[in-house]
């Protein structure tokens, strides 16, 4: 199946409060375990963490949890999830650890201090030119950990519309359309290696981990 592209940003309003008031429990506590698994062995104590796409920061709240003397900067393009962010963190307490940074990922620049760590879910397949992602992340000053978890695109439409079924079903019609949409827009594990490859990045590993998920992890 050949991709098709969805926008880039989720600026609308409806929209980003779908998001924000979806049950994310599972998946992004999952996500939080795949990283610790993965990269948190070698992590400092301490130190900067980037959470790129970070949309309503619902992940870079379970990863202040999770790793309590950290600070992250939080980076989206949406306004619209910003504000859901914003919303999210001061109940959560956590205005003084994590910082919302409106900025578009071709504009992103990590040059200017040290990172610890680079994170990001569900971002590369929104993304009309992937190399923006990569090209950010190999520009960072030193070596960071990286880990990126995102969807794969299926074979063909009926794998979208059983996928959609079978994890969507009961979901807001917003975030069903959003859902299949996704699946078509993402990357197939190939087609990551080979951006990995042309970025410089082929150390970093990348590992299918569900019938939907890849993850892509390592040092730069």
């Amino acid at each position: 199946m050949e991709r098709i592209l969805e926008p880039e940003l989720m600026n609308d309003e409806q929209q980003a409060l779908a998001y924000a008031s979806a049950d994310f429990e599972e998946p992004h506590n999952h996500f939080i375990e795949l990283l610790i698994s993965r990269v948190g062995g070698s992590l400092p104590a301490n130190g900067l963490a980037i959470d790129l796409g970070c949309g309503a920061a619902d992940i870079s709240i379970r990863f202040a949890h999770a790793f309590p003397d950290y600070s992250i900067d939080a980076c989206d393009g949406a306004k619209a999830m910003l504000a859901e962010g914003r919303r999210a963190i001061e109940k959560n307490h956590l205005n003084a650890r994590i910082n919302l940074i409106e900025t578009l990922i071709d504009e992103t620049t990590l040059e200017n201090g040290h990172v610890d760590i680079i994170f990001s879910n569900s971002l590369l397949h929104h993304l009309h030119q992937p190399m923006q992602l990569w090209h950010c992340i190999n520009n960072t000053v030193g070596n960071p950990d990286v880990f990126i978890m995102d969807l794969m695109r299926p074979d063909s439409d009926q794998q979208v519309d059983d996928l959609v079924k079978e994890y969507a079903y009961g979901e807001p019609e917003i975030l069903q359309r959003d859902f299949r949409n996704s699946l078509k827009a993402a990357f197939t594990e190939e087609e990551v290696k080979q951006q990995l490859a042309e970025a410089g990045l082929s150390k970093l590993s990348v590992e299918v981990i569900s019938d939907r998920h890849f993850i892509v992890y390592g040092k730069v």
